[in-house]
């Protein structure tokens, strides 16, 4: 399965986009965290694409960060693109590649 994050990972994760590393809480945060998962699961099923419940994790992985992706951009729609371009989540018809 995946790889395991370390916990100076996390740290650095929450604190490029939380804010702080203690601010474990911070929707930001938490949205980066699933993203870098959800990309080193993806990674993981282009070799191990028989392996389903690494799937199905990866598909509640990325159910969450919609749903944190959703509270975000009703909260303040600024740090809602902000996010989606420094992550580079979305791939709108090509244009970012």
């Amino acid at each position: 399965m995946g790889i395991y994050l370390t916990k100076e990972k996390t740290a650095e994760i929450f604190k490029t986009y939380g804010g702080s590393e203690k601010n474990t809480g911070s929707t930001e945060g938490q949205i980066a965290l699933l993203t870098y998962r959800i990309q080193s699961l993806s990674e993981h099923l282009k070799v191990n694409h028989k392996d389903h419940s690494t799937r199905r994790s990866l598909l509640k992985m990325v159910g969450h960060r919609r749903s944190l992706l959703g509270y975000l951009a009703a909260k303040d729609v600024l740090k809602y693109r902000e996010l989606i371009k420094e992550l580079e989540i979305r791939d709108v018809l090509g244009k970012n590649k």
